[in-house]
């Protein structure tokens, strides 16, 4: 088996595309003995010495090329052995290692087969680096998807970061490169060095990685979570068995690194967020914490939304398993978790998934349908199956190797529509020559099926700010299969309406009622987010009018009309009680402010109170999306801006009352019609002293009159304080 002059050439010109073919151990063709080959720049001698079987000789392999060739041949062995590489350097010093040409590849014919087919579910635990075992010898392998390199070399912190000691092997036609590297360990640094097609030498971080170096470094860690001993079982019982549209949603959408500081220019680590996030939750009575994305990210200002480790819990605030812990700790609390998660895009940085071995691997080559004009990212080409792989075996990652209890899917309509944000020419439409982005939709249509149905209990919440039908309805009745949806709509037209000057409400009633025309079209969720609060928008209390006290009596208002209308809710941190600043992700939430005057601490008290009450009170969530769930008693008191409504549960029925003041005017008797006679207690009242306001109200309770009213056989005659919200229901229920 002599190398010829071409094969001698492409191996230490690192263009060989098997390797494994030449180096390593192999028979000789008339089976009379073994050859070894090795590829060892800069070595002085090469030793063969056995491992298990000390009967086979050991040999030494003579220098063929001088750029750091060696072969050997011996007679005195009939077949293949396992063996170890003993190579002394020019300085004397000497080390040995198994042979990493010596191992069979770590891919088997079914797995390479679900990654040409793209269902390939638990593909993190084939690609990448995975510590493993084999033949009793410890090590990583290394698997990249790169089928248009030329060569593809493991580099790293164990080989002197150098591309000629490590190249991988292509695994048949599935564009796979493969590797096993003897005396790899967990927490050791690696890229992999790609020759492109373009004939260009670039490195490039492993799309698989699970742990990376601290930004502004990119290199991937070897690394495994899989050993964390979770204690979160009866938490997942319970989210196996959970009904999102008949239970309580309360999210507190959270940026870790902004939330709460050590110094202005450290945040807190995982499980110190573990301790102070998880007690502030509980005590505010939220169900669950949503976090802007926690995949690594390179670019801090993005907050997340440009991904490039998406495998990998950002390294900024600990490791995987400190990360682990904090979801464990909040499991433990009773508090479910939501990520951020963004299929939509991804940045150009050189060194990440763009242009992967030259060509637009993940992406799509053609400009118009792969680039983002808004944000100078890439668009995944949702048509290739290896991407949806990626993508949807991602969403199962975080499900899986994180407990994950929802996943909130940013910037939904831009994947939806191929003119998203782009003029006439510069978009290629579909088939059919329309819009519609018909390989998203099957994209978003699987992914959700894939975790609804491998995931009970686990929340996809759609980020969809159009009027596509059907996001939250079955992909068999023709929906995207989202169990919630944001409802962009009710947000910005709530907070039009809160913005107006109490003077001129009476003329922009129809926003705050305008939502229940559309209500029952999907499962929506009531967000007041984090993109509310930046980029000139002012903070939540600072778009309030009025002085301290009408702004103060707005915002809980407010909050109290979002947590009582029909759907799920989510607030971002800071606006329970009232961050007057915008939000700025380089500076901790100004807490402060808790200490300074009623408020602030006011403001917060009543978010706790409103958590409370919607918490135990059935009608306030059990009927979110059935029509029984919700009904107006009055939404035509334009003159004097007033709006009543119920809320209702049917098993076992009750009824919550819910009247807005909206102007700055107290209204004394002020006629209500309800359902039932008796009394009818008043179990909430923004307006209360405790919580910054004036305390006027109805003395804890009223007694419905046989008037009828607002086509109600009953009514009350109310107190209403100015700026306030009053909840009331019936004392013997």
């Amino acid at each position: 088996m002599i190398l010829t002059r071409e094969e001698r050439d492409r191996l230490v010109s690192l263009r060989h595309r098997t390797p494994h073919d030449l180096l390593g151990m192999h028979p000789l063709g008339d089976r009379s003995g073994v050859v070894v080959r090795a590829f060892l720049p800069g070595a002085a001698k090469v030793e063969v010495r056995p491992v298990l079987e000390k009967q086979q000789p050991v040999f030494v392999l003579k220098q063929i090329d001088p750029a750091g060739l060696f072969e050997g041949v011996t007679h005195r062995a009939k077949r293949v052995f396992a063996y170890d590489l003993v190579v002394t350097e020019p300085s004397g010093t000497v080390w040995h290692t198994r042979d990493p040409y010596s191992f069979l590849p770590t891919l088997g014919d079914m797995d390479l087969f679900l990654l040409g087919q793209g269902d390939e579910r638990r593909i993190y635990e084939k690609l990448g680096a995975q510590l493993r075992v084999i033949d009793g010898v410890a090590g990583a392998s290394f698997a990249v998807w790169a089928p248009n390199a030329q060569r593809v070399s493991v580099v790293g912190d164990f080989n002197q970061w150098d591309g000629r000691r490590h190249p991988m092997r292509l695994v048949g036609t599935s564009g796979v490169w493969e590797i096993f590297i003897p005396g790899v360990v967990r927490g050791a640094l690696y890229k992999f060095e790609i020759l492109d097609c373009l004939g260009n030498l670039v490195l490039k971080t492993d799309p698989f990685g699970f742990f990376f170096e601290m930004p502004p470094k990119n290199a991937a860690i070897v690394w495994s979570s899989e050993a964390y001993s979770w204690n979160d079982h009866s938490w997942q019982e319970r989210k196996r068995a959970l009904d999102p549209f008949h239970s309580p949603i309360s999210i507190y959408e959270v940026h870790l690194g902004s939330w709460r500081k050590k110094s202005s220019h450290e945040s807190l680590n995982y499980r110190e967020l573990a301790a102070q996030l998880v007690e502030y939750v509980q005590r505010m009575g939220f169900t669950h914490v949503e976090l802007l994305p926690v995949a690594e990210h390179a670019y801090y200002p993005s907050w997340g939304y440009q991904v490039t480790g998406f495998y990998a819990p950002t390294s900024r605030y600990g490791t995987p398993e400190d990360f682990c812990y904090f979801v464990d700790q909040l499991h433990h609390h009773g508090i479910g978790v939501i990520i951020d998660w963004v299929p939509a895009h991804f940045p150009s940085d050189e060194w990440s998934l763009g242009r992967f071995d030259g060509t637009a691997l993940y992406e799509h080559e053609d400009p118009r349908q792969g680039k983002h004009q808004d944000w100078g990212t890439f668009i995944f080409n949702y048509g290739r199956h290896e991407v949806r792989n990626f993508l949807i075996a991602n969403a199962l990652f975080w499900c899986d190797r994180f407990h994950i209890d929802g996943l909130r899917v940013d910037a939904v309509a831009s994947m939806l529509y191929l003119d998203y944000s782009r003029r006439e020419g510069e978009w290629v439409p579909n088939a059919y020559g329309g819009r519609e982005n018909l390989e998203a939709v099957e994209f978003l249509r699987a992914f959700n099926y894939r975790v609804h149905t491998e995931f009970p209990g686990v929340m996809t919440i759609a980020e969809e700010s159009t009027a596509w039908p059907q996001v939250t309805r079955p992909p068999y009745l023709g929906g995207l299969g989202f169990s919630l949806k944001w409802n962009m709509g009710w947000m910005h037209d709530t907070l039009r309406y809160f913005t107006r000057d109490p003077i001129y409400r009476k003329f922009h009633q129809n926003d705050l009622t305008f939502a229940m025309l559309y209500h029952d079209q999907e499962n929506f969720l009531l967000p007041l987010s984090h993109d509310e609060v930046v980029h000139g928008k002012r903070s939540l209390i600072g778009k309030m009018p009025g002085d301290d006290w009408q702004g103060f009596a707005n915002a809980r208002v407010l909050l109290g009309y979002q947590w009582l209308f029909p759907g799920k809710k989510l607030l971002f941190m800071g606006g329970e009680f009232g961050q007057r600043s915008e939000w700025n992700a380089n500076a901790s939430l100004d807490w402060e402010l808790l200490a300074m005057g009623p408020y602030h601490a006011g403001l917060q008290k009543f978010v706790v109170d409103l958590n409370a009450l919607y918490r135990r009170e059935p009608a306030l969530w059990q009927g979110d999306y059935e029509r029984t769930g919700f009904y107006w008693i009055d939404c035509a008191d334009h003159e004097n801006s007033v709006l009543s409504f119920v809320r209702r549960s049917t098993a076992p029925e009750s009824h919550v009352l819910v009247v807005l003041n909206l102007t700055p005017v107290p209204r004394s008797a002020y006629r209500v019609g309800v359902p039932h006679g008796g009394a009818w207690r008043e179990i909430l009242n923004s307006d209360a002293a405790c919580y910054g306001g004036s305390d006027s109200g109805n003395w804890g309770s009223v007694s419905a009159e046989p008037i009828p009213a607002h086509q109600q056989p009953f009514s009350l005659s109310l107190m209403l304080p100015p700026l306030s919200l009053l909840v009331f229901r019936p004392a013997d229920s």
